[in-house]
C-alpha cells in the first residue's frame, strides 16, 4: 500500500518536462520494536529457563550414572548451547521468522507450520499443568492441613496450593516485554542459587556433613543420567523469543554462551555437593 500511494502521488504531481521521482517508503510493521532487552536481562531470562526444577533431580542422576557422568553434564550443555545457535541461524534464514512455527513453514510449508505449533503448545501446556501439580505436592508436605471454603466448596491439600500457585503465575503471562518479565526471571534464577546455598550450609554447618558416596561410573544407570542431564538444559522453547527480543541481536550467541555456563556450574555444584 505504501509503494501504490507513492505511485498515485508522483503521478499526479508529474509533468512532461521533468524527471518522474520515485519515492518508496517500505512498511515497517514487521520491524523490531525500538528499546528491546539488554544483554542482562537476555541472561536472566535464559537462566532461569535453563535452571528450574532440574537442579532438585540432578543429584539423582549423578548418583545414578556415577562420577564420571558429571561429564555428559558437560557434554549436554555444548550440545544444547549449539543447537540454540542452529536456531539463530534458522531465523536468520528470513526476516519474517520470529518463532517455531515460522521455522517449520519456511521448512515445510504450511503443514509443517501446523504440526510444530501443535506441539510446541501441547508441550508447552502440558508442562505447565507438571508444574503445576509438583508445586501443589511440595507445599502440601511443608504445610499440610490447609484449607478454606469458598462458596460452599471446600477446597484443601494440593488442589488448595494449585489454585493459589495459579492464581500468582497468572498475571505474569500477560508480560509482552520481556525487559519487564526479566525481574521475575532474577527471582527464579535467585530461588535456585539460594536452594544450592542452603544445601551447603547444612552440610557445612548443619551438623550432616559431606561423605564420599557414589560409583566412579555406573554403565547401567548412564541411561538414566543422560535423559536427566537433557532434561536440566530444555529450554529451548523460549530461545526464539529471547532472540527475537534483544536490543542488540548479534550479542545472542554470548547471551547463550554465559546461561548454559552458569546453568553448568550451579547444576555441577548441586550435583556433588548432595552425591
Amino acid at each position: 500500500m505504501a509503494v501504490q500511494s507513492s505511485l498515485k502521488h508522483a503521478h499526479e504531481g508529474w509533468s512532461p518536462d521533468e524527471p518522474l521521482i520515485l519515492h518508496i517508503h517500505e512498511d515497517d510493521s514487521h520491524s523490531p520494536a525500538t528499546g528491546g532487552t539488554t544483554f542482562s536481562r537476555t541472561c536472566f531470562n535464559g537462566i532461569n529457563a535453563l535452571s528450574g526444577v532440574g537442579i532438585l533431580s540432578i543429584p539423582y542422576a549423578l548418583a545414578q550414572g556415577g562420577w564420571l557422568s558429571l561429564v555428559l553434564l558437560f557434554v549436554m550443555a555444548i550440545i544444547c548451547c549449539y543447537t540454540g545457535l542452529l536456531l539463530q541461524r534458522c531465523m536468520d534464514a528470513n526476516p519474517h521468522i520470529r518463532s517455531y512455527p515460522d521455522v517449520g513453514e519456511h521448512a515445510f510449508g504450511y503443514k509443517g507450520r501446523v504440526m510444530i505449533a501443535l506441539f510446541l503448545y501441547l508441550e508447552l501446556y502440558l508442562v505447565s499443568i507438571g508444574f503445576l501439580i509438583l508445586e501443589g505436592d511440595n507445599l502440601e508436605n511443608l504445610f499440610p492441613g490447609t484449607s478454606f471454603t469458598f462458596l460452599g466448596l471446600n477446597i484443601s491439600g494440593k488442589q488448595f496450593f494449585v489454585l493459589i500457585a495459579t492464581l500468582l503465575i497468572l498475571p505474569t503471562t500477560w508480560l509482552r516485554n520481556l525487559s519487564l518479565l526479566a525481574y521475575v526471571s532474577a527471582g527464579g534464577v535467585l530461588a535456585s542459587v539460594v536452594v544450592v546455598l542452603c544445601v551447603f550450609w547444612v552440610g557445612a554447618f548443619g551438623g550432616i556433613g559431606f561423605h564420599e558416596r557414589g560409583r566412579v561410573l555406573n554403565l547401567k544407570g548412564l541411561s538414566t543420567s543422560m535423559s536427566l542431564y537433557a532434561f536440566c538444559y530444555s529450554g529451548h522453547a523460549v530461545f526464539p523469543t529471547l532472540y527475537t527480543s534483544m536490543k542488540t541481536k548479534s550479542q545472542f550467541p554470548k547471551a547463550l554462551f554465559t546461561c548454559f555456563v552458569l546453568c553448568f556450574i550451579n547444576y555441577g555444584t548441586m550435583a556433588v555437593l548432595v552425591t
